[in-house]
């Protein structure tokens, strides 16, 4: 069904038609593949726009405006080569127009003007009307446009965008807040860099739902929200094999109801089997009436930390990790196409990888789309980069964006673990604990279901998994730094439990107390940063060009290189319970991938698949038994 579901969609953006214009739309996709309707209209395409670098674009009456001397391709950033303009100066505003038309068959249904990310502060106009405003950079959101539109009328729509990088009161991720991008800081994006498109809802539709598989009582619960009660609803939720129902319901609906399904021989998601079932959601009248219906899928599996180890499905499970910051040379935030992001995770899965830190940027949704299909484990991050952590408003922007984050990623089974931060290491007398906490408790309390690694690599305040960073080439030096032979701190670091010695603290002069709860005070560690090493046989010096540490001389040195490296924690997996190696391509200047920037191949991909699948020691014995 979800095949079917992909091939009608892609159809019917394929020949989307907006003020007229029957074009090739880029990135012409359904852009929500978790909640699909059949009546949408794809937005990307060509706009004019204008820079305001003085933002005087409101005094100067531009939310009027029918049209911009320049143009620009939607929905890649002004930075980009595939917008067509290129402009690499920080932008502090920029402001786009475009014809839109609703179609006449729409006419009594509410209109959705869907954005699926805008960076950072953008407000919607409608004929030079107010609509909405959003903060936000990476998090998706819709405008009601209805009281703004008529069906089969053409509008003229206008979206402002503010960016402030170097306020440090917006999360940023690696984009870079000097002139130009240096070290592991590149290209900014700015403005519209994923899909806009609209869509026709019922009044009292659907709004979202949320999923919940129990594998151990066999059963999945959907969550319901609706944009608005009426007496008399009622949902169906029908759970598809195939094109077999497996489960099915029938029931009145409010906006909180539960429906719960038993799954009987549950097929269990798992990279090794990446298993979906399919589902429509139906939604009915008190006469009958369909008012909305909208497919979507999920995966029955469960994700939990126990003791130091990471479970998955209720067994034991080793994550090989890489590090994926999902740039691109054309597009940079944004993805050429719908088969770049596949060819993104079959590539690190012919790396040797089973899974990816989706590093400082908020992916879009059809690559955890692609990542469910294809049985890929990820951890959803927040390009968090960038805050004062010691700013209330810097708190307040990012409280309200990560919220949005969880909410729309929640339901992928691919998605594991939740990674707010990344390497922050403010001093504890400043506000930073209690952010920290509370995006922890916040996370927990939205989303109960998988383990938060709330700062990786950083100042640990509350968290499920203990992660560090460490980029030290040698492995045997790598080992000890690791457990900490005490003169590498200006402390003696904090024993987390007497079963892990000294595995823990990064920073322990810093590091607020924590007590963990269980497990006399074991919970997983991961090295999830390491190697980073750069080659210079595959990447020679060039002006600018960075990677971490003292770079390997020729390929043969890399390969020796990486398998100390990963054999050193594979031997450690008793205490070290997976990684993540720093990274699947080069980015720009960054010349330390698996693969160089363009995808192309690098190293001998076999060799490195053996590598980094390299056996944990009880394979080992089993394989030697056997």
């Amino acid at each position: 069904m979800i095949k079917k579901v992909a091939k009608i969609v892609c159809m019917l953006a394929a020949v989307a038609v907006c003020g007229g214009a029957t074009a090739s739309v880029p990135r012409a996709e359904y852009p929500r593949p978790q909640f699909v309707r059949a009546d949408w209209v794809n937005l990307n395409g060509e706009w004019s726009y204008s820079m305001d670098p003085v933002m005087t674009g409101w005094e100067r009456g531009l939310m009027s405006s029918r049209g911009f001397a320049d143009k620009i391709t939607v929905p890649f950033a002004p930075e980009s080569k595939l917008s067509g303009v290129e402009h690499k100066e920080f932008i502090p505003c920029i402001w786009y127009q475009r014809e839109i038309s609703v179609p006449a068959e729409w006419d009594g249904k509410d209109i959705l003007l869907n954005f699926g990310a805008v960076y950072y502060e953008s407000e919607v106009y409608i004929d030079g009307k107010f609509v909405a405003r959003h903060f936000g950079g990476s998090d998706s959101f819709s405008v009601d446009i209805t009281d703004f539109v008529k069906a089969g009328g053409m509008h003229s729509l206008v979206v402002s965008v503010k960016s402030d990088l170097r306020s440090r009161e917006q999360s940023a991720g690696k984009q870079s807040l000097r002139h130009g991008p240096f070290e592991c800081m590149y290209t900014r994006t700015t403005g519209i860099w994923q899909t806009v498109w609209m869509e026709a809802v019922d009044a009292c539709g659907l709004s979202r739902v949320k999923y919940t598989t129990d594998i151990d009582r066999s059963v999945v619960s959907f969550e319901v929200t609706l944009r608005r009660n009426r007496s008399g609803n009622m949902l169906t939720v029908n759970v598809m094999d195939g094109d077999k129902s497996v489960a099915s319901q029938t029931a009145p609906v409010a906006s909180g109801s539960v429906v719960t399904l038993p799954i009987k021989k549950a097929k269990l998601w798992s990279p090794e089997s990446p298993f979906l079932y399919d589902v429509v959601f139906e939604l009915k009248d008190a006469e009958g009436n369909t008012v909305d219906k909208v497919t979507s899928y999920f995966g029955m599996r469960k994700i939990h930390t126990e003791g130091n180890k990471i479970y998955l499905n209720n067994e034991p499970y080793y994550q090989r990790l890489v590090l994926d910051q999902g740039f691109y040379p054309d597009g940079i935030w944004t993805a050429p196409s719908d088969e770049a992001l596949k060819h993104d995770i079959e590539l690190s899965m012919a790396a040797g990888f089973n899974g990816a830190r989706l590093h400082q940027k908020v992916f879009e949704e059809r690559f955890y789309y692609w990542a469910d299909k294809l049985g890929y484990l990820t951890w959803g991050e927040a390009p968090s980069w960038g805050l004062d952590a010691n700013s209330p408003v810097a708190a307040r922007n990012f409280m309200s964006e990560w919220r949005n984050i969880v909410v729309r990623d929640m339901n992928h089974p691919s998605l594991v673990t939740w990674t707010p931060f990344n390497e922050e290491f403010w001093p504890d007398e400043t506000q930073y604990p209690r952010f920290v906490s509370d995006i922890y408790d916040m996370t927990k309390q939205i989303d109960p279901s998988r383990p938060i690694n709330t700062v990786s690599g950083g100042i640990h305040i509350k968290t499920d998994i203990w992660t560090e960073h460490h980029y030290e080439q040698n492995a045997e030096r790598l080992r000890e730094i690791i457990f900490n032979d005490g003169k590498m701190f200006v402390r003696k670091p904090i024993v987390l439990s007497r079963h892990r010695g000294n595995v823990g603290f990064n920073r322990p002069e810093l590091n607020s107390p924590y007590t963990f709860p269980t497990y006399e005070g074991d919970i997983p560690y991961i090295l999830d940063e390491f190697g980073g090493i750069k080659c210079m046989e595959a990447n020679p010096a060039k002006d600018g060009a960075w990677g971490y540490g003292d770079a390997a001389q020729t390929k043969e040195d890399f390969y020796k290189r990486l398998e100390s490296q990963v054999r050193m924690l594979i031997e450690l997996s008793d205490r070290i319970w997976g990684y993540c190696y720093t990274q699947l391509t080069d980015v720009e200047q960054e010349q330390n991938g698996v693969y160089y920037y363009d995808r192309s191949t690098k190293y001998d991909m076999e060799r490195v698949r053996a590598i980094f699948q390299m056996a944990l020691p009880e394979q080992q014995q089993t394989t030697e038994k056997k």
